[in-house]
Order: structure tokens, then C-alpha cells, then sequence
């Protein structure tokens, strides 16, 4: 993993992160809260909470939220968006390094990140904030490869462009893969449809927020972003795309 610089790539795509990513579904927090407990009077540690968007869902749901960043010009952007709220604040730390207390912390989320971690030091970096009876969610908007025009250009768009897209591409874990990872503390998935329209703007901002997108002055960027307008021009409905989703979320203990 190191070789890919989890902590690094996405320094220079931190203004289309902010703008184009999406956010999580309010679906999501209300299956957590209903199924599992997690209510509103916990402290959230939310780690490689990036510029803020999973922290955001849980600010507005009444939580307490410690985000945790290793990269400057993400934290930046998070600490400009929420660092007013006083139910926020921003660290500079690792997942195998959060730099937070002991038992410290109610819940973990790991939204859009765990891929990148050292999975196994993370787990003991959690236990070791967790307080007793603590949570882990590891979540995931999982871009859908296929069941559109749209979904399955754009896939082949990136195999076709993208600079190291077949290292990086759905290193998300399936369920077996999490179910290892948690081991008997596993309590289950939810899944959850989600989705963004987008105009061509923002269909283009979304596409540089992904850190394997050759930037303008690659030899590849031209070629990608004309075949982009191609794309866009032949799916588009009333001048925008549907950009589907699958949220899927883990939940356990980590005793």
C-alpha cells in the first residue's frame, strides 16, 4: 500500500473532493442508530475523515466528532467547513497513530479510507481509543460498475485513462473480507442506494477527485476529458447523468 501514498494522492485534488464527492446517505445513520445502538450522545472518531464529509452526516445528527487527517490540505478543508461547530475538531494523526486518549471515543467510522489502511495496526489503534462496548463502522459509497450506459462508459473510461486505476480500483472489502477483519466481534452490513445528478461540470470535478485521473499537461488528460464529453453527451437526460451508488456499511466490536 505504501507504494501508492494513501497519505499524499489526493493533495492536489482537494477543491473537486470538497465540490463533487458524495456525501452519505441520512439512511445510513438511522440504520446505525436503530439497529445497533449508536445514538446521538456518543463520541465519534472519525478516521482519514478526509475533508469532512462523513463527519459532516454525524455533526448533523447531534454527535460529538474528533476527525482524524494525515493529510494537510484535507484537514485544511475540513477545519474551513466545520471548524466553527463546536462539536467538531480536527487532529493531524494516522489510523495506526490517532493521537486521541484511551477509551476515549464511542464509535469509529471509517468512511471511504480503510482501504488504505494497515489494517491490522488499525485494529489495535481502535481497541486501544474504544471505550468499553465501543463500535467500528467501516463505510463505503461503492461506485456501481454496471446497469447503465453511463455506469459501464465510465468504467471503461478509467481502465482506458486512468494512471494506475487497476491498483487502486474497488479495494474495497466484501463482506467475507470484513467479516475476517472484525472475527467475532462482527454484528453485520447494511446497504443502502445513494447517488448523485450531475451536469457536465460536475460530472468533470467528480472525475478529478479521483486521485488516479491524470491531471491537466498528462498526455492522457485531453484524450480522457474529450471522451468524457462523448460519454456525457450520449447518456445525459435533460442535461445531467445519474452517478449510482451502493453505500455499504460494516459494524462490529473489536474486543
Amino acid at each position: 500500500m505504501s507504494d501508492l501514498k494513501p497519505t499524499e494522492r489526493f493533495s492536489d485534488r482537494v477543491a473537486d473532493y470538497v465540490r463533487y464527492r458524495p456525501d452519505y446517505p441520512q439512511a445510513m445513520l438511522a440504520w446505525l442508530q436503530d439497529e445497533h445502538g449508536v445514538n446521538p450522545h456518543e463520541w465519534v472518531a472519525d478516521i482519514g475523515a478526509g475533508t469532512g464529509i462523513s463527519s459532516k452526516l454525524f455533526l448533523d445528527g447531534g454527535y460529538h466528532v474528533i476527525a482524524v487527517e494525515p493529510n494537510a490540505p484535507m484537514r485544511a478543508a475540513a477545519e474551513q467547513w466545520l471548524g466553527d461547530h463546536e462539536r467538531f475538531r480536527i487532529v493531524d494523526g494516522r489510523a495506526t497513530a490517532t493521537g486521541l486518549d484511551d477509551a476515549s471515543v464511542d464509535l469509529v467510522i471509517v468512511a471511504q479510507a480503510f482501504h488504505w489502511f494497515d489494517q491490522n495496526a488499525a485494529r489495535r489503534e481502535f481497541q486501544r481509543i474504544l471505550r468499553p462496548n465501543g463500535l467500528v463502522a467501516i463505510i463505503w459509497n461503492s461506485r456501481r460498475l454496471v446497469g447503465t450506459p453511463f455506469l459501464e462508459g465510465y468504467e471503461a473510461l478509467l481502465k482506458t485513462y486512468g494512471t494506475d486505476y487497476t491498483s487502486v480500483a474497488e479495494r474495497y472489502g466484501d463482506e467475507p473480507q470484513m467479516r475476517a477483519w472484525f472475527g467475532e466481534g462482527y454484528l453485520g452490513m447494511g446497504r443502502f442506494d445513494h447517488g448523485q445528478k450531475l451536469d457536465f461540470e460536475a460530472l468533470s470535478g467528480r472525475l478529478m477527485s479521483s486521485s488516479y485521473a491524470p491531471r491537466a499537461g498528462h498526455p492522457s488528460h485531453e484524450p480522457m476529458m474529450q471522451a468524457l464529453r462523448e460519454l456525457f453527451d450520449r447518456c445525459a437526460v435533460d442535461g445531467r447523468i445519474g452517478f449510482d451508488y451502493d453505500t455499504v456499511v460494516y459494524v462490529g466490536k473489536v474486543p
